[in-house]
């Protein structure tokens, strides 16, 4: 006599990402926040609006135009057009002409922060500008705009002749509209979008020394500094880039302490630079699980859900606010890190994450995300009035929905190739 079979329940075990209805919910995510930024955020005198909290522009008349919001609503809109989403070609041509035609500086060269229709409201020169200049015109390139060669090659120059610091693998950070140096002040946050922007324009041109950039950037700030914190980013130094743990300034750009959302930024984008650079660099994969579980362990609200926005170097929370960004880029990141690493860690977080921005960050009623809850979760406004913009909420319902071997664009170029 045999013995019966053992039936063993089913479980929940598997990776959300691989389901059919997960994938459908992601997607209908993301067509709305395209129905919701589409609507009104193009401008008809050129670039685009910021948006209140119900989609209406926050300064309807005589808006000003910062340059990463921008450079966003390209870079998302070359996404819309290569999912084939109807109308994102010609949101694609508005900022590309906007970006090259305005925020350029024909005069001294780069690209001023922020204009109006009367002229520029902020003419300096920021890294973390250009970055993002970097990052629409390597994207406009993969749906063929017209402008996206020339954009990218004087944004190159300028970034290697004004901002780029060869001696030590990083950028300045800002300079007037002269170029005359107005801090010594050095950032890790432009640094990081500029490692973003470097792997797009590399994917876009074929030209390793965006890729070597990238990877010296990432030494720098990751390898050097972050993993010798216990995995925590500090984000300010001092001219010779030794650590400022002292500073002081805005809260929104250069917030104070460690931020555990650059941290969870970073994880994805170290195991993003692993895999573009043929998996040379075995650090890199690591740091990025190293960075994303000490993020999480430190920045993660017991209570309440939700990321505390700064740390101090006690580890103890500064601003208490819980904004919309760390937690797209936490999804982002475990879905990348997951997509690498089979430890049930990151798919247990994966699904944590999905639960809270479902609960208390997507905005059901009216579309979009609110982008800053307080300490018990109710939506407040102390750092960003309204729906900033569409760019950190995009790429974390698509980042799950592609391979985890690049950059978003380029994955689903791919993808679509593979077809």
């Amino acid at each position: 006599m045999t013995d019966a079979p053992i039936h063993l329940p089913k479980t929940n075990a598997g990776a959300w990402q691989d389901r059919p209805f997960h994938r459908q919910y992601l997607t209908a995510q993301a067509n709305q926040l395209f129905d919701f930024f589409e609507a009104t955020s193009v401008n008809p005198k050129g670039g685009f609006f910021e948006l209140n909290d119900d989609g209406t522009p926050v300064q309807p008349d005589n808006a000003t135009r910062q340059i990463h919001v921008t450079c966003r609503m390209i870079h998302c809109a070359v996404i819309g057009s290569l999912l084939g989403r109807p109308g994102s070609a010609a949101i694609v041509d508005h900022g590309m002409n906007y970006l090259w035609n305005k925020h350029r500086d024909t005069k001294n060269g780069g690209y001023v922060w922020s204009l109006n229709d009367d002229g520029y409201q902020d003419d300096t020169k920021q890294a973390y500008g250009h970055a993002f200049v970097l990052l629409a015109g390597a994207s406009a390139k993969l749906v063929g705009h017209p402008l996206a060669d020339q954009v990218i090659a004087d944004v190159t120059e300028v970034i290697n002749t004004k901002f780029w610091d060869e001696s030590i693998g990083a950028v300045r950070e800002e300079f007037g509209n002269d170029w005359s140096e107005i801090t010594a002040y050095r950032g890790q946050n432009s640094n990081m979008h500029l490692t973003e922007a470097l792997m797009a324009a590399f994917e876009a041109t074929g030209d390793a020394e965006y890729l070597n950039k990238a990877q010296r950037i990432a030494e720098l700030i990751i390898r050097k500094n972050a993993t010798a914190l216990d995995h925590r980013v500090a984000e300010h130094f001092h001219s010779d880039w030794s650590l400022d743990k002292e500073f002081k300034g805005s809260e929104m750009f250069r917030p104070s302490g460690t931020t555990p959302g650059h941290a969870l930024e970073w994880s994805r984008l170290l195991y993003q630079l692993y895999t573009l650079g043929e998996k040379k660099h075995a650090w890199m994969t690591d740091a990025a699980r190293g960075l994303f579980q000490q993020a999480v362990t430190l920045g993660w609200d017991k209570s309440h859900g939700g990321f505390f926005y700064t740390l101090d170097w006690d580890n103890q929370p500064i601003m208490r606010e819980k904004l919309w960004w760390p937690v797209a880029e936490a999804i982002g990141a475990a879905a990348f890190i997951g997509a690498h690493d089979s430890d049930d860690y990151f798919q247990h977080w994966y699904r944590q994450l999905w639960d809270f921005a479902d609960a208390h960050l997507i905005d059901h009623a009216r579309g979009g995300w609110l982008s800053e809850l307080k300490e018990d979760l109710t939506p407040t406004s102390r750092l960003f009035v309204g729906k900033p913009d569409i760019y950190h909420a995009l790429q974390a319902c698509l980042i799950p929905l592609y391979p985890a071997t690049g950059s978003l664009t380029q994955a689903i170029i791919e993808a679509d190739h593979g077809h």
